[in-house]
């Protein structure tokens, strides 16, 4: 098994024979700022008698001045509409199946049971649908949905599908964070990704893009190349979910500018954290404040993703440079705008270790594992098989058992390269990540977490899953999932 700094040297000899494609046929050189921020239509599932009909379909869509590239989308050309849920409303989600192919649709941070989670037991054929009712009973947060479909989730996420989900349960008004959506309280969904020179998409899978993850070089933002936002002169919150298949964002403002992290993946914080740069890992999603009051323009940027070791920080600056441009904001005044940074918000609710029922270790493992039983993992046309505690994705064997009601602690380890851990029906606080207290931004509930060498997690077990439609844990680099690195629980 190799080591993170083995296969950092080893990513560097693979820089250096020039494997690497940049690819950048079909990318505009210069981001102009001219493309307006693509804001989703947003469906208020309670001002639509909590029915909420999706629509996954082909399409087209130009994502810079090039002729429109075959996509997937919801209900629309790409991604899908930012559906606002309110807790303690049930709603029913119908899923409309138009794509050639079997899909799924997982609400990935929402709290119902695996029989409604979407995982990829609960296949939704061409031309079928799949109405799930799903009780919302959670705070506050942003989740999202996307394809879960058994070997198939990177190219059907690459292609389009995603969208966000807001969960709303009166907070805001009580702490006056921004919410008038579209306006100050803006949809982020970052994305990277690779074109033709006729501005298709490219998503060809090879042995090193599952060994990696499929990386591309332009980054979109909400389906558009180098957009700019007009947001009002005041404070700004800016829902930001990491949509890509594989890339880590490393996000800060040009001007270095100051800005609070105020939530994560599951709920808020109990008050703003202050920071100058965010590492945001696939999955992920963090709520911003960002106070544009001084009425200057400003760009949002990334820096190389160094998560990759050598591989990562080599070719994202012989590609790009240190940082590159992602969107632009242009402060307007056309708003009455949120001035004041709420002192305290929503103290998480507490978590104890000494409660804790049992302990488990997961290893993730990048390197040659044992194909399950089935022996499917080689559908994508690469030689690796990838595994958790030595074991490749078998959807037909149940790895772990837990109780419903209890909390764990789960120690996670990362071998090879650094792994984005997602939890299926459940969240958890991080206890420690390589062995060192969390920052303070990552001490809330959360459902992904990147583990560099090793976390240890506090996990807590609210939801039922049988063995028919069991709860998944993963990575979230969307080609190693596909690749076996995935594992599944019963919670009864």
């Amino acid at each position: 098994m190799l080591t993170r700094r083995q296969f950092a040297v080893g990513s560097a000899t693979i820089i250096g024979a020039g494997v690497l494609s940049s690819g950048r046929a079909g990318k505009a050189d210069v981001l102009d700022f001219r493309t307006p921020l693509p804001i989703p239509k947003l469906i208020d599932a309670a001002k639509e008698g909590n029915s909420v009909r999706l629509k996954a379909a082909s399409s087209r869509h130009s994502f810079f001045n090039a002729t429109p590239a075959p996509t997937y989308g919801y209900s629309a050309s790409l991604l899908g509409p930012v559906i606002r849920l309110r807790r303690g409303d049930e709603v029913e989600m119908v899923v409309e199946n138009m794509l050639g192919c079997d899909t799924t649709v997982h609400w990935h941070g929402l709290a119902v049971p695996g029989a409604f989670d979407g995982g990829p037991h609960q296949v939704v054929r061409p031309g079928e649908s799949w109405r799930p009712v799903l009780k919302i009973d959670q705070p506050a947060s942003t989740a999202w949905y996307h394809p879960h479909a058994h070997h198939d989730i990177a190219r059907q996420v690459y292609m389009g599908l995603a969208g966000l989900i807001i969960v709303d349960d009166g907070s805001d008004s009580l702490h006056n964070l921004p919410r008038t959506y579209g306006i100050d309280d803006l949809p982020i969904i970052l994305q990277d990704r690779s074109f033709a020179p006729d501005g298709s998409l490219v998503y060809s899978p090879s042995p090193l893009s599952v060994t990696y993850g499929s990386r591309g070089d332009t980054i979109i933002v909400n389906g558009a190349v180098g957009p700019v936002a007009r947001v009002p002169r005041g404070l700004v919150r800016l829902r930001i979910l990491d949509g890509a298949n594989a890339r880590n964002f490393y996000l800060r403002f040009s001007d270095r500018r100051t800005f609070h992290v105020i939530a994560s993946d599951s709920g808020m914080l109990g008050r703003p954290v202050a920071v100058r740069e965010l590492r945001i890992s696939p999955g992920e999603r963090f709520e911003i404040l960002v106070d544009f009051a001084d009425r200057r323009a400003v760009t949002l940027e990334t820096g190389p993703d160094e998560e990759l070791g050598a591989f990562g920080a080599m070719a994202e600056r012989r590609i790009n440079g240190e940082y590159e441009p992602v969107m632009r904001f242009e402060p307007t005044g056309t708003h009455p705008a949120v001035k004041d940074l709420p002192a305290r918000l929503v103290e998480p609710a507490a978590a104890d270790p000494a409660r804790a029922v049992g302990r488990r270790q997961f290893i993730l493992d990048s390197g040659m594992c044992m194909p399950s039983d089935h022996g499917d993992e080689m559908h994508m046309g690469a030689d690796r098989v990838m595994c958790i505690n030595g074991k490749s994705h078998d959807p037909a064997r149940i790895d772990e058992n837990v109780e419903i009601g209890t909390t764990e602690i789960w120690e996670v380890f990362s071998l090879g390269m650094a792994h984005p851990f997602h939890i299926h029906g459940a969240s958890f606080r991080i206890l420690s990540i390589s062995d060192a207290p969390p920052p303070a931004h990552l001490m809330g509930w959360k459902d992904v977490v990147l583990v560099e060498e090793k976390a240890e997690l506090l996990v807590a077990f609210n939801r039922p899953a049988t063995a028919q439609c069991p709860f998944m844990y993963h990575c979230h680099i969307l080609e190693h999932e596909d690749a076996g690195m995935m594992g599944q629980y019963v919670c009864i």
